[in-house]
């Protein structure tokens, strides 16, 4: 800075022989230098600001959780209730703030995040001293006399970050594993939800302890600083791309990652079935979930070419009783998230090669981000809508000439998060789960094993890594801790040197196991 400035007095001062034009236009040349100088120093300043502040988040949280006071049951449970108690209080105020972030309808908001995290939160207060008690387990006769038992202890401190779609659930089921299982937190809620955001970091910061639980808002910049800190686990929900990134971060430190990521779940529709009934239950997965902004929505289905126009009709018939014959205006269905989604998802359905395709909706209002429920009848599998998961309110089937051949189907794309089927046929049923891989599977259903606390819940391959729910959500921030207990009494002196034939042949017999071994190599027998 000290140069730039002595530059310019040279210029005024040394150089009075330049013409004035020149001089101007050297000048001009040493302030841009000097504006650029100090626009990189001023980023750095607030780069190094924000690395600063994530940086001493965690060493406050790790000083916080060095205390011990997170390990403790009257810790754990008095924030799970003050947990329970924040959700219970702030109805209206979540509903508020989700209503404007998409437009989520107030039943599906009461429903299918503050019901079922109220759920999670009993469920962990009511299991939490089962689940904290360490675990006996058998031991051998190598070790014997001892006991042994495997210990729960809390990971340290943990990094929650989650979705926008459901970004009220999405960001305390987690954070309820981590509390139960005695760790610090830190939650990153999503940018692009952000009146919940800032309803959540308002909540938890009336309601939890502050020293140990702590809210980061922010976009790209604060989840990057974030992520280059070291923890001690990291959970993620989200897309792929985004759980790369994660991943990558996290193996710099050898830190443990939950990804709760998706994949295109597929439906597989039989013909000896209810078909209203199960129709009504794909709506209500696809639809009536988000407006199919789900990671478990059903994303297409697979029927047979014979079957296919009764499955349509019936989603005509059903999705007309419940949005009215003009669903853009229905208040039973969220809009889509952004503008950026909306051309995503309008460019889906602009792909030559679906675009006839349609046999339902296709409506789409872009100044209000809504598109109506849209079914697309045989649409090619190497179409672009087949090429990624659509997260959104378009349902393309699919069709065979046999149910069989839909396993092939599924098989040859990614592991999704979810599958599901719609059978009496036991058989089918049992292949179905014997032969399709997915995070989860639902017989007869959608999206309800997601219900279930005793089932955990995640991915599997590109679908995610690692699973919650329940006790799966305290075993997810929890280490096991291997215990083995001896005494002084009952020291086999066959372990020490100097090493025999006889002490090896004890010792072999010993730790293969088997009374019978065990006095054969006593009796010189082996």
């Amino acid at each position: 800075m000290k140069l730039v400035y002595k530059q310019i007095e040279e210029v005024n001062s040394n150089s009075p022989t330049l013409p004035t034009t020149l001089r101007n236009k050297h000048l001009a040349l040493l302030f841009f230098c000097f504006l650029l100088f100090f626009s990189i120093t001023f980023i750095k300043t607030m780069e190094n600001k924000t690395m600063f502040d994530a940086e001493s988040t965690v060493n406050e949280l790790r000083a916080s959780f060095a205390t011990g006071k997170t390990r403790s049951y009257k810790w754990r449970l008095s924030q799970l209730n003050q947990l329970f108690e924040l959700t219970q209080f702030h109805e209206q105020e979540i509903v508020d703030a989700l209503k404007n972030d998409i437009d989520k309808p107030p039943l599906e908001t009461v429903t299918y995040e503050i019901a079922m995290l109220k759920n999670s939160c009993q469920a962990a207060i009511k299991e939490l001293k089962h689940w904290m008690a360490p675990e006996k387990v058998k031991t051998s006769l190598t070790t014997f006399p001892s006991s042994a038992e495997i210990v729960s202890e809390p990971l340290g401190v943990v990094l929650v970050i989650s979705a926008w779609n459901y970004p009220f659930l999405l960001s305390l089921d987690p954070v309820i594993g981590a509390i139960a299982a005695g760790n610090a937190v830190v939650l990153k809620p999503s940018e692009m939800a952000p009146a919940t955001s800032s309803l959540l970091a308002k909540l938890l910061g009336e309601y939890m302890d502050n020293s140990s639980i702590r809210v980061v808002e922010g976009a790209v910049d604060e989840t990057s600083a974030l992520l280059q800190q070291k923890w001690d686990k990291i959970f993620y929900t989200g897309n792929g791309r985004v759980g790369r990134i994660v991943m990558a971060a996290a193996a710099k430190h050898l830190t443990p990652v939950v990804l709760e990521l998706g994949g295109k779940s597929p439906v597989v529709v039989d013909s000896d079935i209810n078909l209203k009934v199960a129709t009504r239950r794909i709506i209500a997965g696809k639809w009536g979930c988000n407006n199919g902004q789900a990671c478990i929505s059903p994303d297409y289905i697979i029927t047979t070419k014979n079957y296919a126009p009764k499955l349509v009709d019936a989603l005509k018939t059903e999705l007309e009783a419940f949005y009215g014959k003009n669903p853009l205006e229905s208040k039973d269905l969220s809009r889509i998230v952004n503008s950026n989604h909306f051309a995503r998802l309008t460019k889906l359905l602009d792909d030559d090669k679906v675009s006839g395709k349609i046999v339902y909706g296709g409506e789409k209002d872009e100044s209000k981000l809504r598109i109506s429920p849209t079914v697309l009848l045989d649409v090619p599998r190497d179409s672009l809508i087949m090429s990624e998961e659509i997260f959104g309110p378009l349902l393309p089937i699919i069709t065979v000439d046999k149910l069989e051949e839909s396993f092939d189907v599924i098989n040859s794309g990614s592991k999704p998060l979810a599958a599901y089927i719609f059978t009496n046929n036991k058989n089918l049923k049992e292949k179905f789960v014997m032969n399709v891989s997915a995070g989860g599977v639902v017989i007869n259903d959608t999206t309800m094993h997601l219900a279930v606390h005793t089932l955990p819940f995640g991915g599997v391959g590109e679908s995610g890594l690692g699973a919650y729910h329940g006790k799966f959500s305290f075993d997810a921030f929890s280490h096991k801790k291997a215990v083995l207990y001896r005494s002084f009494f009952g020291d086999a002196p066959i372990r020490y040197p100097p090493y025999t034939a006889t002490k090896m042949r004890l010792l072999k017999a010993l730790v293969g196991g088997g009374i019978l071994n065990i006095v054969r190599a006593i009796l010189g027998m082996s």
